[in-house]
């Protein structure tokens, strides 16, 4: 706090928030995001491009299945930001806006929202078609990766 004691009261407050807000933004990890299907699903992998162009609908089906059921994270979750930003180079907030013009256009059907990774995985583990994104952490024998989003 030394570096900002000459500032006036409140500034010097203030600049040190700011310090510290900072310094807590640098120290938050990182979620580790994978795309995940069924255990059952013939899908093996995704690359980057096959995951970006399938959760934007560009690609309507999975490689080697049907038509892809896409799953999405809850508007308000971190992993769905950090999703769409790693793996579409988009916001949340873009990727709704694209799917809301491609749904007005008739075009696409926006993914299903899920409650959270829990549903998000339930609801992949019954559906051979259905692909979701969840944390790696919750990972088990009903859905299998097929790509980490790093």
């Amino acid at each position: 706090m030394k570096a900002v004691a000459h500032l006036p009261g409140g500034l010097a407050r203030l600049a040190g928030g700011a310090a510290l807000v900072a310094l807590l933004g640098a120290a938050t990890p990182a979620l580790a995001q994978v795309v995940v299907v069924g255990a059952k699903s013939p899908v093996t992998s995704l690359s980057k491009e096959q995951a970006s162009d399938i959760f934007l609908g560009k690609m309507l089906s999975l490689p080697g299945g049907g038509a892809a059921e896409l799953i999405d994270q809850p508007e308000s979750s971190a992993l769905r930001d950090e999703f769409y930003s790693k793996v579409a180079g988009k916001s949340a907030a873009q990727a709704k806006q694209y799917w809301s013009k491609l749904a007005f256009t008739g075009k696409g059907t926006p993914p299903k929202e899920a409650g959270g990774s829990a549903e998000v995985k339930r609801m992949v583990a019954a559906n051979p078609n259905a692909i979701g994104y969840i944390d790696k952490s919750a990972v088990d024998g009903s859905v299998k990766a097929v790509f980490s989003a790093q």
